[in-house]
């Protein structure tokens, strides 16, 4: 008998377009992988926008001494544990329920109720007001899990972080050989959790011209010798190449990966070719994680005239990820 993997779901910042995009992309039931897909949120929040919306989901109330392999759909009822939330606007209570729903989901997988965990888009803002020390979902995770790597995935490109959510000064920092050649190391292992063909990495420089031989800085020295260094050990890894040019090696090509040295110089270049259908994958955990590569909309959650597809990709992606670690790992 096949196994289905267990996906949870969170239901992100209550205020935000996240219940709205769950509601939309789980209505389509026959295009979603088959998983027991359990969701942590709020049940008054999901049947109002359900209401909004004309949808109907079939959902079975969670039951914790049940751990259903069936497909279908579960709702962990958390609440809003600081009342309700106006939508549209970060607020301490839509931060304190979404970070809520995010932590309870974690503490499922850890518990090994979980192949993989979705996010819906939360509020860094929100976070903050209600007293949440981290920045965003990879911060939390972190904190438990060193090796924890943010990378963006989508057919025509996929990249890794070095960094992500801090200040560029500090950003850049980082760009040590040790602290590069340990990213290629740990990266190298994640992906050989969770996916079953290599990978072929292009490690970006810093500099315009990547340092052109050292006139416009020497940080290339430093993403050389990492490199180097992680091709001795049996990584498969090029570069510095130029930052200008870089993504275009890699567009189209489904085995290749950038590896980023900062937020932007990823994140741009991925958000002009995929935004709206890329994925947050967050490597380096015992057991998957995904998110779609947009945030709370909080201008437009009010009008519901939110896409669901970069939902629906994370869904699928989990399930194709779960599957391959579960098969890794059996």
């Amino acid at each position: 008998m096949t196994v289905i993997p267990r996906i949870g779901i969170t239901l992100g910042d209550p205020a935000g377009v996240g219940p709205e995009i769950i509601v939309k992309a789980l209505s389509q039931g026959a295009s979603l992988p088959p998983a027991a897909y359990v969701i942590f949120g709020s049940g008054r929040i999901l049947e109002e926008e359900q209401k909004a919306l004309g949808l109907s989901l079939p959902l079975s109330a969670f039951n914790s001494g049940t751990a259903s392999q069936r497909a279908g759909f579960t709702l962990r009822d958390l609440g809003l544990p600081s009342g309700i939330p106006v939508k549209g606007q970060a607020s301490a209570e839509s931060g304190r329920a979404s970070f809520l729903y995010f932590e309870k989901a974690v503490e499922a997988a850890e518990s090994g109720s979980l192949d993989a965990i979705v996010t819906g888009p939360i509020s860094k803002h929100a976070w903050s007001l209600s007293g949440v020390k981290w920045r965003g979902h990879t911060e939390y995770l972190t904190r438990k899990y060193p090796e924890a790597i943010m990378t963006f995935w989508s057919e025509p490109l996929k990249v890794a972080l070095l960094s992500h959510h801090v200040p560029l000064r500090e950003a850049l920092t980082r760009v040590k050989a040790r602290t590069l050649e340990a990213f290629f190391l740990s990266l190298n292992r994640s992906l050989c959790r969770v996916w079953p063909q290599p990978f072929h990495f292009l490690a970006a420089g810093l500099n315009p011209h990547a340092g052109e031989g050292g006139l416009m800085g020497r940080e290339e020295d430093e993403v050389g010798e990492a490199v180097r260094k992680a091709r001795a050990a049996g990584v498969d890894i090029e570069g510095p190449f130029p930052p200008d040019t870089v993504f275009r090696r890699a567009v189209g090509r489904p085995e290749v990966m950038v590896i980023a040295l900062y937020h932007d110089q990823g994140l741009i270049p991925f958000k002009l070719v995929a935004f709206g259908s890329g994925v947050n994958v967050t490597l380096g955990l015992p057991f998957v994680r995904t998110s779609p590569d947009h945030g709370t909309a909080f201008d437009i959650a009010p009008r519901r005239v939110a896409d669901p597809a970069s939902l629906l990709q994370s869904l699928r992606l989990a399930a194709e990820l779960a599957q391959a670690m579960l098969h890794l790992g059996a």
